[in-house]
């Protein structure tokens, strides 16, 4: 496996500090958000990336959590997590362990494209589309990992990025476990 820059840093006492993604599956309840997130406040533990959003099993929600720390706070923030009476569980995966991607939205000057072929072109190479035209900006969609939305803002910025926003990481383990069953299946052992 590479290691990125990020992955190699180290705390004081000489823990590696890497990315850490986790999904929870909860009730949807209103409230939970803040009890889920005041666990890594408390730890001093910075979210990189958040996302909720409903799944497959009616009144059940999945967060995924993006957080850089140890190991050993991952575990401990998991352990704390699941002891909420709202989540029904709660995962760790690295990056390997899950498909992931991020969606971003550039908003640039109509006139970009109007004064030749070059904009639409970077936008066609790097697997982007155009999401609206409007009369004096255009909104440009791009789909990918967080280094791949990074570089099209930079490719783009030469023609003056007016907006730009990117949506917290979604995930799907790679293991065949269905929510359903899982959900099933910790309710029969519970």
């Amino acid at each position: 496996m590479n290691k990125t820059k990020i992955e190699e840093e180290v705390t004081a006492d000489n823990q590696e500090l890497r990315s850490f993604n986790l999904s929870i599956l909860t009730e949807n309840k209103s409230g939970l958000l803040n009890a889920v997130t005041i666990i890594f406040t408390r730890r001093k533990i910075n979210i990189e990336s958040i996302n909720v959003s409903e799944t497959e099993v009616e009144g059940v929600s999945r967060y995924t959590i993006v957080i850089k720390t140890t190991r050993e706070q991952v575990d401990k923030v998991v352990k704390r997590i699941r002891k909420l009476i709202d989540v029904f569980w709660a995962f760790v995966y690295e990056s390997d362990e899950i498909f992931y991607q991020e969606i971003a939205l550039y908003k640039v000057p109509t006139k970009v494209f109007l004064n030749g072929e070059k904009a639409e072109h970077l936008v066609r190479n790097n697997g982007a589309r155009i999401l609206v035209i409007e009369e004096d900006f255009i909104i440009i969609e791009k789909t990918g990992h967080q280094n791949e939305t990074k570089d099209l803002l930079e490719k783009l910025k030469p023609y003056g990025v007016l907006e730009f926003v990117r949506s917290g990481r979604i995930a799907m383990s790679k293991s065949m476990r269905g929510t359903e069953l899982f959900l099933q299946e910790l309710h029969n052992h519970y």
